[in-house]
């Protein structure tokens, strides 16, 4: 009887033997899959410890959930709340330097693309594709008027906080860090190069001559002739004639596909009609690029006060400086029109 007992636990210890054989093999053995340069998991702010497991196990990075928890818990990795944010996995890591990686709380940025957005809600919608909060987080910070009031800005003005550019951020970034981040961006930007000096010189705020580029930036998609058309723009500021740009009286309807201006947008009674209100929006139309802004900023100096699309395709405009001259262009531009068979 004493040696069947004795057998037994032998036999008995054999076995957890090759359990810590097997359990040990899955630890130093490859957990990350090959095939990708690298491999990235999120794990969510306030994730416990069985829903990491949940999403490790999901993305194909957990062979043994019992082999893996056992050497989680031995790691001191089993934590309440887990480390969030996105990690990068190299491919044929194994279980341990998994592990190491997620505990050390690591991450990899990721990289948001800000360039012609239009409205508020369009940033909101684009940065949350990048990052852990939702957009209607992010759009709700943009709608908080107390907030806002305490950076300097209202509703209206706040496209003119974002400059276009591609950002780093972290995954678990929140909405107020977000900001934080593009004040310091908007700030730095506007004391680069003395534009916060040339934007005093011309008599405008840095959300001013924003908005005056988003115009620009609207206007005419040729580089070389934002700085003269910025330039008849704020001719007409000078002297006080209305900007009637229209731009401005398509944001104000919201009928952003509209082939062509008619009546109905210059008629629309809003705040952002130039055509009806003199002097520039209550902000910008959309995010300008930084060639609309220095255009601005270095505006030609010309006594511009007009021009008209040529309407031959080319998409420049021909600028005067008389009304009388400004109807030729016009007569022009809608000859060209006929002949290519577009009026």
């Amino acid at each position: 009887m004493k040696r069947i007992i004795t057998l037994s636990a032998a036999i008995g210890a054999v076995l957890l033997l090759i359990a810590a054989l097997i359990a040990y093999k899955k630890a130093v053995g490859p957990a990350i899959p090959q095939g990708l340069p690298s491999y990235y998991v999120e794990i969510p702010s306030r994730s416990d410890f069985d829903e990491t497991v949940s999403i490790l196990k999901a993305g194909g990075f957990i062979q043994n959930e019992n082999a893996f928890r056992l050497l989680a818990q031995r790691m001191n990795y089993a934590r309440y709340p887990m480390r969030a944010g996105r990690f990068e996995l190299k491919p044929g890591w194994t279980a341990i330097q998994m592990i190491r990686q997620l505990r050390s709380g690591e991450q990899s940025p990721v990289k948001v693309i800000l360039t012609n957005e239009r409205l508020p809600e369009n940033v909101a919608a684009k940065v949350a594709r990048f990052i852990e909060p939702d957009s209607l987080a992010i759009w709700g910070l943009f709608q908080d008027s107390t907030y806002l009031d305490s950076i300097g800005y209202t509703p209206e003005t706040l496209i003119s906080l974002f400059v276009p550019n591609t950002y780093e951020f972290y995954w678990n970034t929140t909405p107020r860090g977000f900001m934080g981040r593009m004040i310091r961006e908007h700030d730095a930007f506007w004391a680069q190069s003395g534009r916060q000096a040339q934007a005093e010189a011309l008599g405008l705020s840095p959300a001013e001559v924003y908005t005056l580029a988003s115009i620009v930036e609207k206007e005419t998609l040729r580089e070389e002739e934002k700085k003269r058309m910025a330039g008849t723009y704020l001719n007409r500021l000078k002297v006080g004639m209305r900007l009637q740009a229209d731009p401005t009286c398509v944001f104000a309807t919201r009928d952003f596909d509209t082939p062509r201006v008619t009546n109905y947008h210059t008629q629309f009674d809003s705040p952002y009609n130039t055509y009806l209100y003199a002097g520039l929006p209550p902000g910008p139309i959309c995010m300008a690029s930084i060639s609309s802004i220095d255009a601005v900023l270095n505006a030609e100096q010309h006594d511009y006060l007009y021009f008209c699309a040529v309407g031959d395709g080319s998409g420049l405009h021909s600028f005067s400086r008389t009304l009388e001259g400004h109807n030729q262009n016009a007569a022009r531009y809608r000859q060209n029109l006929r002949q290519r068979g577009l009026r």
